[in-house]
């Protein structure tokens, strides 16, 4: 999952003039400033009756000097000073040029915080609770053997009286050419058999999904029509083991990637024809227009997609899961706002045939990106309300994603069911 937008993935791991120094040592202070010697007497008063005028002083000639006199080897080059005075006026408009840079970056990120704590305040509208479709993110121990019946059924227990219709239970990681090996999921016909028996109705899905090599040499190479088909391949797979469906969460995908649009479509094909579902974990939108062609030009790590790709995306799955969570925010408030606005961005572009699902934290990682005292269960309950009660509070096909069961501690579940289920 990301790690954190805008994205992949840092996700929790399974069990950036000196002051005067004042008089001389064992000088002895006078009335005033003593007076320079070299100083030439300005007008004043003449000399008193009875003084005698000093004489002049005959000056000694200077032996090497000439009839207009000779250079001081002491005086300062007026080329090195002029090239001196250059010198600190470029250094004078470095300074400025980061100064106004550092504004020019500061006071629209102040004003984008400010805004998202006005998002957050104010009631969510009545009745904006559970619709009985949420989900849940499952590790890995669940299909390879480490789980028994005595897991299933606390499992069972945890869930039951819940909003939660889906298990995104990790069936991966793809290799990097798209295949997916049958001995990394020995154990999923047993585990999709007995939540059958524990929890009818809920159904499991195949968590499946790998590294792009979008901003390194190495990983899942998309543009390869031969990796693509490979993954279309995996996934007719565990349709065929019993999964219910099929759930990808490729990192880092960058805004605008149409060969992953054109997997889509070709996945859509398998899952229809098995009377599964097709379900995507997705980047968070820009939070500001062309955010992340932005973001991406600074850090090469573009995170956000455009809203108008979001919903490209949207329309082509049954299921798309916002991963809103390392957000880079600060605070609880600021966090719950981030949320309520990715809520609305969502339900703006996501078709009314699609399941729209908003992430919640079930971890705590401190790390870039991700504050667990900021991003809490409460405070992205709360923006999923506020979202959802200013965008679209009827919405039928909305739910929570819950990341991940072996990170959740108590208080996560006693918010989600307190806050969201509301039972």
């Amino acid at each position: 999952m990301e790690s954190g937008a805008p994205a992949s993935s840092g996700s929790a791991s399974e069990p950036g003039a000196g002051p005067d120094p004042g008089p001389e040592p064992g000088a002895v202070p006078g009335p005033g400033p003593d007076p320079d010697p070299g100083a030439v007497p300005g007008p004043g008063p003449g000399p008193k009756p009875g003084d005698t005028p000093e004489k002049p002083v005959p000056q000694e000639p200077d032996p090497q000097g000439s009839a207009q006199g000779a250079a001081d080897p002491e005086a300062p080059d007026p080329q090195a000073a002029g090239a001196g005075q250059r010198s600190r006026r470029r250094r004078r408009w470095v300074r400025r040029g980061v100064v106004v840079l550092v504004l020019l970056l500061l006071v629209p990120l102040l004003g984008a915080e400010a805004a998202l704590r006005v998002n957050y305040s104010g009631d969510p509208a009545d009745g904006t609770y559970t619709r009985g479709q949420d989900a849940i993110w499952l590790g890995h121990a669940w299909v390879d053997g480490r789980k028994t019946d005595a897991d299933v059924t606390a499992l069972a227990e945890r869930l039951r009286g819940t909003g939660i219709r889906d298990l995104y239970v990790h069936t991966g990681p793809l290799e990097h050419d798209g295949t997916l090996p049958k001995s990394v999921y020995p154990k999923a016909g047993w585990f999709i058999a007995a939540v059958h028996r524990a929890l009818p109705g809920v159904r499991v899905q195949a968590w499946l999904g790998d590294v792009l090599a979008s901003e390194s040499p190495d990983g899942l190479r998309l543009e390869r029509a031969r990796t693509r088909a490979a993954v279309v391949a995996s996934a007719r797979e565990v349709l065929a083991a019993g999964y219910e469906g099929a759930h990808f969460d490729l990192e880092p995908l960058h805004s605008g990637d149409r060969n992953y649009l054109g997997l889509l479509d070709d996945l859509r094909a398998v899952t229809r024809a098995h009377g599964a579902l097709l379900s995507v974990a997705s980047h968070q939108i820009d939070p500001l227009p062309a955010f992340h062609s932005v973001w991406g030009a600074l850090t090469n790590h573009p995170k956000w997609w455009s809203q108008a790709y979001f919903g490209e995306v949207a329309r082509r799955v049954d299921q798309i899961a916002v991963m809103s969570y390392d957000t880079m925010q600060p605070l609880q408030s600021l966090y719950g706002g981030y949320v309520a606005q990715q809520t609305s961005l969502a339900l703006e572009v996501t078709p009314p045939g699609t399941q729209l699902l908003m992430g919640l934290p079930f971890y705590h990682e401190n790390k870039f990106g991700h504050q667990a005292h900021a991003e809490t269960v409460p405070a992205a309950v709360r923006g999923v309300r506020l979202g959802l009660s200013r965008t679209d509070a009827d919405r039928a096909r909305f739910g929570v994603a819950l990341y991940v069961d072996f990170a959740a501690t108590e208080a996560d579940w006693t918010a989600y069911r307190e806050d969201w289920v509301h039972r």
